[in-house]
């Protein structure tokens, strides 16, 4: 495996909801399949090449990420409309303050086209919402960055305090069309010391749930 630089998070390493993605694929992870769970060791690195273990990801002698099959994921957050989304993500805190702004899925900075532009505005009850434009290429990684930082950002909140993505699992039962309108959802499980436990969902056009996920975030030590 090797992860293009276009997929980053932070800078200089991967998007962890789009590698974790890629990860579980290359495990034997199937679209309507079982749930699998990703437990992030490093950062992911780009543009290195990435060999699958035993369900474990290396980089060299470096474990990067640990695969497991883990059957239902017990994590739903409810729909919202998508107009009630849309004006959501209109107060979206990263167009102000960012940790990260290129980041594939929630970086204002990236150009339409390039990445996923998803911006997950505050609902009451520690929830987000944001609309999300499916790109033309979907596929099951696309789907595990759009679960990532919708989650993530109810941690985040309005601080601006850098949390990166620490372990995921997902369950993906089936891909939107290229260029629909979906709803993705997030909700703060959770919070313990750095750890905030979170779920996500992505919604389709027609309201059926396509994906979701329990995530755990950990607060970067500044």
């Amino acid at each position: 495996m090797r992860i293009p630089a276009r997929f980053n998070g932070p800078p200089g390493t991967g998007n962890g909801g789009w590698c974790a993605g890629a990860f579980a694929t290359a495990a034997g992870a199937r679209i309507g399949g079982e749930g699998v769970q990703v437990t992030l060791r490093v950062p992911p690195p780009l543009e290195t090449v990435l060999e699958l273990r035993d369900g474990s990801v290396w980089a060299g002698d470096t474990l990067v990420a640990e695969v497991a099959h883990v059957g239902e994921v017990d994590a739903d957050v409810p729909p919202v409309p998508l107009e009630e989304a849309v004006a959501a993500s209109k107060d979206y805190p990263g167009f102000a303050h960012h940790p990260f702004r290129t980041c594939y899925v929630c970086g204002p900075d990236r150009a339409p086209g390039d990445g996923l532009r998803i911006f997950p505005g505050p609902l009451p009850g520690d929830r987000t919402a944001a609309p999300w434009t499916v790109p033309d290429e979907v596929s099951a990684e696309t789907m595990w960055a759009a679960l990532d930082c919708p989650g993530g950002w109810t941690a985040i909140g309005g601080s601006g305090r850098p949390f990166v993505l620490g372990r995921i699992a997902a369950t993906v039962g089936e891909l939107p069309a290229p260029g629909s309108e979906c709803v993705v959802v997030g909700a703060l499980s959770g919070v313990n010391g750095r750890k905030a436990t979170v779920d996500s969902t992505v919604y389709g056009p027609d309201g059926r749930r396509l994906a979701r996920a329990r995530a755990t975030w950990l607060a970067l030590v500044q």
